[in-house]
């Protein structure tokens, strides 16, 4: 009998409880959250018990962690006593932005702890969740976390060292892509396009190729060779975007929310 439990159902900590409800392999899933309402509206679309914090830490064998940076430290002050009277076993699960195992650990008074990064595509089960266990999670606390978080999307094993650099990526990537998409909707508009259509076509475009890049494993500049006919319209779009910078621009922004972390 597994019970799991999260603490905090805002977007990421309600769309991995929806995703841990999917997966049928928790007995029991605890929903505590600031809001009673927020957790009640989550507990009766998936199924789950409404409770507090104190109560989440007390029967979970993997407790979620889906609070704000600036709050942890106070949520488990509330919570210590219960984490220290406790004998059976716990798993923690921390989706806290910016806090390393190093620093969980001594929170945590050394319990088993798994750090998930996942983005805001885990809300559709389409999302990309980034994982790394600290040394005292066994291969068995890893495997059904992962089982527990597979219907949000792709969950992906890394160093820790590297998830900071991912995240410029996966965590800010679908913010450039929604704006890229925006972009290109906009464009569509002025010259005829109806506006839901635009970005729907955008969208739609966007899913495709990035299916087609990971199911061939084709280079990305090679697929837009492809793409491009001599003296053809996409060549002239392609180097329209070369002049104002358009690779550029992106790979700063991405070294720019790297830059941010530290």
């Amino acid at each position: 009998m597994k019970t799991v439990a999260f603490i905090g159902t805002g977007n990421m900590g309600g769309a991995l409880a929806r995703a841990a409800a999917r997966s049928g392999a928790a007995d029991r899933l605890l929903l505590a959250n600031r809001t009673t309402e927020k957790a009640q509206r989550l507990a009766d679309e998936i199924g789950g018990e409404v409770c507090d914090n104190r109560t989440a830490a007390k029967e979970a064998d993997y407790l979620f962690l889906g609070v704000k940076p600036q709050m942890l430290e106070g949520m488990l002050d509330g919570i210590r006593d219960v984490l220290e009277a406790r004998t059976k076993r716990l798993v923690i699960v921390s989706m806290v932005a910016g806090k390393e195992l190093d620093v969980l650990d001594k929170l945590l008074g050394g319990l088993p702890v798994v750090r998930v990064m996942p983005n805001i595509p885990v809300s559709v089960g389409a999302g990309f969740t980034m994982l790394v266990p600290s040394d005292r999670v066994t291969e068995e606390e890893k495997a059904f976390v992962k089982t527990l978080l597979a219907a949000s999307g792709t969950v992906q094993e890394m160093d820790e060292h590297m998830m900071d650099a991912a995240n410029g990526v996966t965590g800010c990537g679908p913010a450039f892509a929604a704006m890229f998409v925006e972009g290109l909707a906009d464009g569509a508009v002025a010259i005829g396009l109806p506006r839901k259509d635009a970005y729907a076509y955008a969208a739609r475009m966007l899913i495709g190729t990035g299916e087609l890049l990971l199911q061939t494993g084709e280079h990305p500049g090679t697929l837009k060779d492809r793409v491009c006919s001599p003296a053809g319209s996409t060549i002239q779009g392609v180097r329209k975007l070369e002049e104002r910078g358009f690779r550029a621009a992106v790979m700063d922004a991405v070294i720019a929310a790297w830059e941010k972390e530290f």
